[in-house]
């Protein structure tokens, strides 16, 4: 069995490096060394006062150390990981962009004042478990030990047990729209005989060349897009 210490290092680049920085941001405040009101998604603040940090910085705050803290980090360490070990093996620069994509997609969605959200951090974790189930729609997923289904659902279970345990619903639902988004743009239309409009772009692949994670990318490496139905996946299976 191997320790905590190795068992994060063998993490892929992008999702350690994200679940990372959400567990500092929230140990730093749990410190008391900030407010997040510092780093919320205040449009205002962005535009007149020119404080650009908070397009970013929101996307850490998972909010303070509880049971749902607990499990969206889980979701990050499960769901991130085994895409990125998954459909995006080999893949860094287009799981980079996958996130860059969700998140400039859910800011676009929050400066729609019914849908403004000051953290958005909730949804992107909630992004990346709607791109998995769809990548993986026939892996058996059994909640709390209660309810066995087929993780094409399992979006959709977790937003009833927020409806059941009173948490907010709008940071799920914007994940599920920025997450269908990004699928129906990358796999279901060009499935569907269209061109795929969201490549990864030359300056993510150079980023990710320049930092020195990930793997090279390698064509064989790159899902077949022409086969199996809209609804299936991409025919990857999850280790077990």
């Amino acid at each position: 069995m191997s320790s905590p210490a190795e068992f994060y290092h063998s993490l892929p680049p992008i999702s350690k490096a994200y679940g990372t920085l959400c567990l500092l941001a929230t140990t730093a405040f749990q410190f008391g060394l900030y407010n997040p009101v510092a780093i919320a998604l205040i449009y205002e603040r962005v535009f007149l006062r020119f404080q650009v940090w908070r397009l970013i910085t929101n996307f850490f705050f998972l909010g303070k150390f509880s049971i749902n803290f607990g499990i969206r980090l889980l979701m990050i360490a499960r769901y991130g990981v085994q895409l990125e070990n998954g459909p995006f093996q080999r893949r860094t620069a287009d799981f980079l962009w996958m996130m860059i994509f969700g998140a400039l997609s859910l800011l676009v969605l929050s400066a729609i004042p019914m849908l403004w959200s000051p953290f958005l951090g909730i949804s992107l974790v909630f992004m990346l478990l709607y791109v998995w189930s769809r990548e993986f729609p026939n892996a058996n997923i059994n909640i709390y030990g209660l309810v066995t289904l087929k993780a094409f659902y399992l979006p959709w279970a977790m937003l009833a047990l927020d409806v059941i345990f009173g948490s907010p619903l709008l940071p799920d639902l914007l994940g599920i729209i920025a997450g269908h988004l990004y699928y129906f743009l990358t796999v279901l239309h060009p499935l569907a005989g269209g061109k795929n409009i969201l490549k990864t772009p030359m300056w993510v692949h150079k980023l990710v060349a320049r930092m020195g994670i990930g793997a090279p990318t390698s064509t064989q490496a790159q899902p077949d897009r022409t086969t199996g139905g809209a609804f299936m996946g991409r025919s990857y299976r999850l280790n077990r």
